[in-house]
């Protein structure tokens, strides 16, 4: 199965919408319409506050991102998304896309064996 990973971002719209409407970043609006033409299996949005969600998922905007936490407080996000994730894919088998800054993906590396990082020097 292939698998987009795309990080959340700070702008937002003002209102709860779904997770895909609500980023409004040139950043994330590209970066999902690059999952959609990847004919990906599943795309999920990595949230510092939410976890994993699915795009269509409708959450209230926030302000929160890893950059702003501490070394701990990553980590457990990390182990929280990757139990999400576990939950939904096959970690050691499918092939994930990640569209993520480095604080976003550095934790889940480790524990996942097929992966690209088209963006990797961010």
């Amino acid at each position: 199965m292939r698998v987009v990973l795309i990080s959340c971002v700070s702008k937002k719209k003002e209102r709860p919408l779904a997770a895909n409407e609500l980023y409004d970043s040139t950043w994330f609006k590209y970066a999902y319409e690059y999952a959609r033409c990847t004919n990906a299996d599943k795309i999920f949005i990595l949230s510092a506050k939410y976890g994993l969600l699915r795009p269509n998922q409708v959450i209230e905007p926030y302000n929160l991102t890893l950059n702003s936490m501490s070394k701990r407080q990553r980590c457990d996000w990390g182990k929280r998304i990757l139990k999400e994730l576990a939950r939904e894919c096959e970690l050691e088998r499918d092939f994930f896309c990640i569209l993520a800054g480095k604080n976003y993906r550095e934790l889940l590396i480790p524990s996942i064996k097929f992966y690209t990082i088209p963006m990797k020097c961010m």
